[in-house]
């Protein structure tokens, strides 16, 4: 991966790219859409796990954790005390002491409760888990959740599953600028090309479900984002040129002979 690992607490990570495990049709193609997608980290919903039979196959037999850090999530938590048990629950299970923290406002919309979210980032911070909360594109509350001790912020590009793309790149770049630890754009990558304008503006990292859960090819689609966000963060890396309202020939005019 091009440029610096992606240090998230203390620690760090080669891969850029952050998914999660719903929606797939198989628990054998998330599977094969898990080793496609190079990433590391991979989210699970703990609300939606089924653990009233220990006998019973779960999504974490099929997860491989030799390979791939557990991220739980706290999705479908409407209050900030619902979303602080559901990562203690992850805690006891012995998953991760890292949590991606989601706190949703409105069941059509599925927004972020932003005040709620920052009062659960407060009491886990305190417990000692490594937060990663999602939240709306919002640079002054990416900074109140950095100041409570997020290890990172993940604002949303478009509503979760809609993948609409980014739709306020100034915001992101917003972002970007006032906070210190790592920004990691979530919600609403539907295609590559989400993917890489997400790492040419510079945030660290992108983590995505439906865009490659619900893709016709689960598969091919997370070897596409594999692939974007490389290509992306090289992009940022390098330095575009800059834009310019009229042509400019690629071969200089001095030498031309008349």
């Amino acid at each position: 991966m091009a440029g610096t690992t992606l240090k998230i607490g203390k620690r760090e990570f080669s891969s850029r790219l952050l998914v999660g495990t719903g929606k797939y049709s198989t628990f054998v193609v998330m599977e094969q859409a898990l080793e496609a997608s190079g990433a590391e980290i991979v989210t699970v919903a703990i609300r939606r796990l089924d653990l009233s039979d220990p006998k019973k196959e779960s999504l974490l037999d099929h997860i491989d954790r030799n390979k791939y850090v557990i991220l739980p999530n706290t999705a479908a938590c409407y209050t900030a005390d619902d979303a602080i048990r559901i990562a203690r629950m992850a805690r006891a299970m012995g998953l991760s002491d890292m949590v991606k923290l989601e706190v949703i406002g409105d069941e059509k919309t599925l927004m972020p409760d932003t005040e709620a979210l920052l009062s659960a980032t407060k009491v886990l911070v305190k417990e000692g888990f490594v937060v990663m909360p999602y939240t709306n594109d919002d640079p002054i509350m990416a900074k109140k959740l950095e100041d409570a001790g997020a290890a990172c912020v993940m604002p949303l590009a478009s509503p979760i599953g809609s993948g609409m793309g980014i739709l306020n790149t100034v915001n992101i770049r917003f972002i970007k600028e006032a906070v210190k630890v790592p920004v990691i754009v979530d919600a609403g990558v539907g295609t590559a090309s989400d993917a890489a304008i997400a790492m040419e503006l510079g945030v660290d990292g992108v983590l995505m479900n439906t865009g490659i859960a619900g893709a016709k090819d689960a598969v091919e689609m997370a070897r596409a984002m594999k692939l974007a966000v490389e290509a992306g963060r090289l992009a940022f890396l390098s330095g575009r040129i800059p834009k310019k309202e009229y042509a400019s020939p690629s071969s200089p005019a001095e030498g031309i002979v008349k």
